[in-house]
C-alpha cells in the first residue's frame, strides 16, 4: 500500500472517529500499528523535509546532523532506486543529490523525477565530486536548480538550500 494512500486512509478513519487508536486503525487498514504510528509521526512533523541521497556513509552522516541541527527533517537514501522510492514516500521540500551513487546515477534519478509531473517540483541541489563544466550543464539541463562541487562549504551549501526553499515558498 502506498503511504500516501495510508495518510489519507488514516485521516478519513480519525475524521469519522477522532478517539480511534492506532491498534484500531492498523486494524482497520490491514497494516502494522508500527506503520500507523510512522505515518502519523510524518504528518504532524511540519518541519521542512530533505532528502540527502549519499552512498558515502561518512559525508551522509556529517551532512545529516548538520542540517538537523539547522531544524530539518532529514531522510536519507545510499542509492538511485531508493531515492526514487524515498522521493515517493517523504516527498520532500528538496533534494541533495550526488551524482556518483550505485543503481542509477544522480543525473538519471534527476532526469526521472523532474519528468513526472508529481514530482517535477521538489528542488534538486546536485552535491558531486565532479566538478567538470559539462557536468554542471547536463545536470542543469536535466532539471537541477543548483549544482555544488565537493568538498562545499557547509555554511554556503545551508545558504543555497534556504534560497531555494524561499524560492520555492513563493511559487
Amino acid at each position: 500500500m502506498h503511504s500516501e494512500n495510508i495518510s489519507e486512509k488514516i485521516l478519513s478513519l480519525l475524521e469519522e472517529n477522532p478517539g480511534m487508536t492506532t491498534r484500531e486503525i492498523s486494524e482497520k487498514l490491514s497494516v502494522s500499528e508500527s506503520v500507523v504510528e510512522d505515518t502519523l509521526k510524518n504528518m504532524s512533523d511540519i518541519r521542512q523535509k530533505i532528502l540527502i541521497v549519499d552512498d558515502e556513509m561518512d559525508a551522509l552522516l556529517a551532512l545529516k546532523v548538520a542540517l538537523e541541527a539547522e531544524g530539518y527533517n532529514i531522510a536519507e537514501a545510499k542509492d538511485g532506486y531508493e531515492a526514487i522510492d524515498k522521493v515517493h514516500s517523504e516527498i520532500p521540500d528538496v533534494i541533495l543529490l550526488d551524482l556518483m551513487i550505485p543503481g542509477i546515477d544522480g543525473f538519471e534519478v534527476c532526469k526521472q523525477l523532474k519528468s513526472d509531473s508529481m514530482y517535477s517540483h521538489i528542488p534538486v541541489i546536485m552535491l558531486t565530486a565532479r566538478g567538470e563544466v559539462d557536468d554542471k550543464v547536463e545536470g542543469i539541463e536535466l532539471g537541477a536548480d543548483d549544482y555544488v562541487t565537493k568538498p562545499f562549504n557547509l555554511k554556503e551549501l545551508k545558504a543555497r538550500i534556504k534560497m531555494i526553499l524561499r524560492r520555492n515558498q513563493d511559487i
